[in-house]
Formats: C-alpha cells, structure tokens, sequence
C-alpha cells in the first residue's frame, strides 16, 4: 500500500527541502498571500518558515582572514614538536569555535606553524586578540638561593638573558588542566580562580608540594608570576588556585580562557591577510552559472535522446539537487569552491545512473519484450554496474577525506555525499515515478520511451 503512495512522499518531501534549502521564496509567497487576502488575525496568517541559518561559505567564497603563528617550542619539554603543536592546533581550534566561527581551518605548515582560516569574520581584530590571548599555563618551582645567585651573575655578564633566575620549571603546565572556575577567597571575598588538574596533573602536583614544603611555587599565566604562594604541606586531589588582585570579569575571563584550553607552547602572529570575497563571490557565479547551463543541456539531452525516462530523470534530478543542498546546509558542510567541484561532479554521476538504466531498458524493448518486464530487467541488469562505480567512487572521496587537507576534504565530503544521494535518486526516486507509467495503457506507446 505504502509502494503506491512513494513518488508522493517523495515529491512532498522534496517541496519541504526546497523551502528549507531557499525559505526566502516561501517568505515572500506567504506576505503576498497575506496581504493579497487581507489577512490581519495572526492565527490565519500563513507563517513564515522556521529560522533557519544560510549555507556554510569557505574563505575563498565568503572573504576572512588568514593568520599564520609561529610556535615556540623551547618549552615542550618531554613531548615531541608534533605532539606540541597538535597541542596548539586543537586548542586554536576550541577558541575559535567557542568566538563563533563556522567551520574554521587551523593546519599545521611545516615544524613551527599554524595557518588559521577565519571566514566571514566582522572584526577580524577581536578573532585575532582572542587568538592570542588564549593563555600559557605553567607551575614552577623555586630554585636554591646557590643556583638563583649563580644566574643573576651569569645575565650580569651577558649571559643566559632568558633563563628565569628565581623559578624553575616543574613540567606541570595547562595540558594537566581539566577544568577551571571562578572562585572567591572565603576569608578575604576576592575573587580567584580555581583549578581542578587531570590524574597525570594531580600526581605532579602532589610531588611538587610535597618537595618544596615551605618554598615557593609559582603560578605563571602567559610567561608572567600570576601568584606564588608558599606551600604548607602536600596537596592531594589536584586542586589548586590562582589569586592576585583581579576583578570578577578578569578572574571570569582567565578561567574561561583556561577551559578553551591552555596552550602547551606560547604562539606568536607572524603573518595576517585579509582576505576580499569579491574575486570568490565572481568564482562562485561562474561556476553556478556553468552548473546551471550544464544542467539545462543535459537535461534537453535526456528529454530529447530518451524521452519519456529522460524527463522523468530530470525531475529526480532536480529533487537530487535539491535534497543535497539541503544535506549540505543540515550537516552543515562548508561549501567552497572545491566542494562546489564536488557537488558538480556528482550531480554528473546521477546523470550517468540513469543512462546505464534507460539503455538497459531500451535494449528490452527493442528485444521485443513488455513494458514491465523490460522495466525490471533494465533497472535490475544496470544495478551491478552502478553500484560498483558508485562504490569506487565513494571509497575514493573516504580516502581524500581521511588522509588529505581541508580543501580536499571539502570536495571530497560534497562528493561522497552526492554520490551516495545518486544512488538513491537513480534507483529510488527515479524508479518510483517511472513506475507510474508502466502499464498496459502505454504498452502501445513504446515510442514514448
């Protein structure tokens, strides 16, 4: 029963992704009606879609800025450079998600760097502060009065300029950092932040108190003591707070920005470039422009060489685009030039699913066979061929996906996605409205196909 009733749930499906995909055309349909009608009680009115948000746009359609840090890993300690800077890579990437940005780019380049991506960022300043203010968490510890004394004359002699003469490091850092919050003395009211360490931290933390019981140890933020209390005695449990004068936005701020994940190494902007959408908003004209023109000439192809099936293809075709789009803006995928490619490409592969189809089923006609049965045997005889090119070309995108970068990985995901919609819009959508012609009524009418 529910067989019968299959091109019109599709189709009904189709009109309600369409309207998800451009709600601006129901929007406008709806006033007009509205106010055609003269409709003033908000229960008649007919509403407008949902809020929605619009597609995802790659830097090179939607213009941003491009920032390039050079890390410094003198400070890394016991992990390698590549830990290091996936290190900084992932907590680059929290910040600039936790500042609102769709889909950014954060790559390694070469050893030292980091290329961030920033589309359609408005105050490219703000993106940038946030970027670099995200903080360098580190503990250390006091060093021997002999050894601090041995420094100070070395960097009086020109010597060792860098090295900090009064505290050494513990290799306790933000990587052992699990969560951090505001807090208040309860003696004093002040406002301090309050720091829970992970297991690896705790036990770091438990031999560092407990090896400089009646010392110092220093709580730097950024390169700078933010606080050095003198410890008691040893602290179990991993918790620890950071206290020195601030405001309760400052003292928010910190803890905010220590959640968003403290770097493992500091990072310095080397490089920023704006980037203008005006060469992308043409690139992307172009090439929906050369997508519409193809679409209308393989479409007068199908209509023309196969008639009756060929017409039939383009609607499925049409609710193939528009289902795709509409994955694209659900998922959401970030659509770029190359994701543009992409999607093309595919929209080419649910094209040649249908030719494979209607050329087997136009050998059993020309057989001599019925209608139904050169209608199962064409969908049936076409299969094996179309889901192994299918399958290839899915495997493909899955392993640009996987092992290349993010430009690739835009096309590689808008391609996987409309290769697999094609097969289901070829063996599905297309079959269910062919179907409805396959009858007695036309069996006589085989020119028709």
């Amino acid at each position: 029963m529910l067989r019968k009733f299959t091109p019109l749930i599709i189709l009904a499906a189709a009109l309600f992704m369409a309207v998800f995909v451009y709600p601006q055309g129901w929007d406008r349909g709806a006033d007009i009606v509205n106010s055609k009608l003269k409709i003033q009680n908000s229960k008649f009115k007919i509403p407008h879609f949902f809020k929605i948000p619009a597609f995802h746009l790659g830097l090179d359609l939607l213009g941003g800025t491009h920032l390039v840090y050079q890390a410094d890993l003198s400070g890394a300690g016991d992990q390698s450079a590549d830990d290091a800077m996936a290190g900084v890579r992932d907590v680059i990437e929290r910040r600039v998600n936790l500042f609102g940005v769709a889909e950014p780019l954060v790559q390694i380049e070469g050893k030292n760097r980091l290329v961030v991506e920033l589309a359609g960022i408005s105050d490219v300043n703000q993106a940038i502060q946030m970027i670099g203010q995200t903080p360098f968490l580190e503990f250390k510890e006091e060093r021997a009065q002999e050894e601090s004394q041995k420094i100070l004359d070395a960097q009086q002699k020109g010597e060792q300029q860098f090295e900090d003469p009064y505290f050494q490091s513990t290799g306790l850092t933000g990587k052992h950092l699990k969560r951090s919050q505001l807090a208040f003395d309860p003696n004093t009211s002040q406002p301090e932040i309050s720091l829970e360490l992970n297991d690896e931290g705790a036990k770091l933390f438990a031999e560092i108190t407990k090896r400089n019981i009646g010392k110092r140890v220093a709580i730097y933020v950024d390169g700078m003591v933010i606080s050095a209390p003198v410890v008691q005695g040893e602290i179990e449990g991993g918790r620890a707070v950071i206290s020195g004068g601030f405001t309760i936005k400052e003292a928010r701020d910190l803890a905010n920005n220590l959640n968003a994940g403290a770097l493992p190494v500091p990072i310095t902007l080397i490089s920023q470039q704006t980037v203008g959408p005006s060469l992308g908003q043409e690139s992307l004209q172009k090439s929906l422009q050369a997508g519409l023109y193809g679409l209308l000439l393989v479409a007068i192809f199908m209509i023309i060489f196969y008639r009756l099936p060929g017409a039939v293809s383009v609607l499925a075709l049409l609710i193939y685009t528009v289902i795709v789009l509409a994955i694209y803006k659900l998922i959401p995928v970030t659509l770029t030039l190359a994701g543009i490619a992409g999607f093309i490409l595919s929209l080419g592969m649910a094209v040649d699913a249908n030719v494979l189809i209607f050329a087997r089923f136009r050998e059993e006609l020309k057989a001599g066979r019925s209608l139904p049965h050169s209608f199962s045997e064409g969908f049936h005889r076409a299969w094996y061929s179309i889901r192994d090119s299918h399958v290839t070309t899915i495997l493909g995108a899955l392993i640009l996906y996987i092992f290349s970068t993010s430009v690739v990985k835009g096309f590689a995901l808008t391609l996987g996605i409309g290769v697999l919609m094609s097969l289901f819009s070829s063996i599905v959508v297309t079959r269910s409205f062919l179907k409805l012609f396959i009858g007695p009524r036309l069996e006589n009418k085989k020119w028709l196909f």
